[in-house]
């Protein structure tokens, strides 16, 4: 199981090369049997295919410093009709990691997704995939809202009692010095 805190690009790219080591030890176990080897399989998508530039794209954005993101994602405007361009929007628009953001990078890859633009087709299970991770992200993004909304409220709860608190105390305070000075009859 990977861990949740992966990009799911990375997480994607994690697994396929997972999946690679898992397929060299069983070759290297078959020739140690005797047997013959498997042929190696492509697990990446052809070179120069829209997905490749698209996932050196998300590595590159990946890297960039909230001022350059921003950057980016001003040099990218709005991307029209453009599969490509609207992937690579959505890519810099999740890294920032706003609520906004996210929601926006969502309808940004379900248009992709529902395309019926020939060239949209071989970005169409990347657009899925991202379409997955962006859902999640949102609804995580919502959950700590709510949590930190919960967080707030609880700490004022908190300094309420605190406060009452530090008012009986002060109570009982000035009730034990008023009866040790009261002569005892």
């Amino acid at each position: 199981m990977l861990p949740d805190f992966l990009p799911s690009l990375a997480r994607r790219l994690l697994a396929a090369s997972g999946l690679a080591l898992a397929l060299l030890a069983t070759s290297a176990h078959a020739q140690a049997q005797g047997a013959p080897a498997a042929p190696p399989q492509t697990l990446a998508p052809d070179e120069g295919s829209p997905v490749d530039s698209l996932l050196a794209y998300a590595d590159r954005v990946g890297q960039f410093n909230p001022a350059d993101l921003s950057t980016e994602i001003l040099n990218l405007g709005e991307p029209g009709q453009s599969p490509v361009r609207q992937m690579q929007l959505a890519i810099a628009l999740s890294q920032t990691h706003l609520p906004v953001d996210t929601a926006r990078a969502l309808g940004l890859v379900q248009r992709v997704a529902a395309s019926p633009l020939p060239e949209s087709a071989p970005l169409k299970p990347l657009a899925r995939l991202l379409s997955a991770r962006l859902f999640e992200q949102r609804r995580l993004e919502d959950l700590l809202d709510r949590q930190t909304q919960q967080l707030r409220d609880s700490q004022r709860r908190i300094d309420q009692l605190n406060e009452r608190l530090e008012a009986m105390r002060a109570i009982e305070r000035s009730l034990n010095r008023s009866s040790n000075r009261q002569p005892t009859r």
